[in-house]
């Protein structure tokens, strides 16, 4: 697949603007997927929310998750890798926002998957991501 559609998972609370940034470099850049935003555009309840992005989730072939200094407190992001997982969605993370590879990461995101924001690093785990969970075969 050329141009796998991707989940961007993040600290809404604190990286929108990274997540405004990576969505924008990416439309500018020789990484093959394409990004929609399929973020929540208001506040929903709970319930909604859920059942809205899990949708969302299943119907990407890959999910990026931006890892911020505060991910600690994330908790949308670590429902929405919980979903990745039961959506047999392969995911992995991009440190933003002076987050290194000492930061804390959300639960449910390994250590050994969350790599430097670099293009060419993000296009080969995009790769990989394509011989993954669903996107076997």
């Amino acid at each position: 697949m050329a141009d796998p559609r991707t989940f961007v998972s993040f600290d809404f609370d604190n990286n929108e603007t990274e997540k405004m940034l990576f969505v924008g470099q990416a439309k500018n850049s020789r990484t093959p997927f394409n990004i929609q935003d399929w973020s929540s555009k208001s506040s929903l309840p709970q319930a909604e929310w859920e059942k809205l992005i899990n949708e969302k989730i299943g119907k990407c072939n890959l999910m990026i998750v931006l890892v911020g200094k505060n991910m600690a407190s994330a908790s949308g992001v670590a429902k929405e890798i919980r979903m990745a997982t039961e959506n047999h969605v392969p995911f992995f993370g991009v440190y933003v926002d002076g987050a290194t590879n000492t930061s804390t990461l959300p639960t449910g995101l390994a250590r050994n998957r969350t790599i430097t924001w670099a293009w060419d690093d993000i296009a080969n785990a995009i790769t990989q991501m394509m011989g993954e969970g669903k996107n076997k075969g």
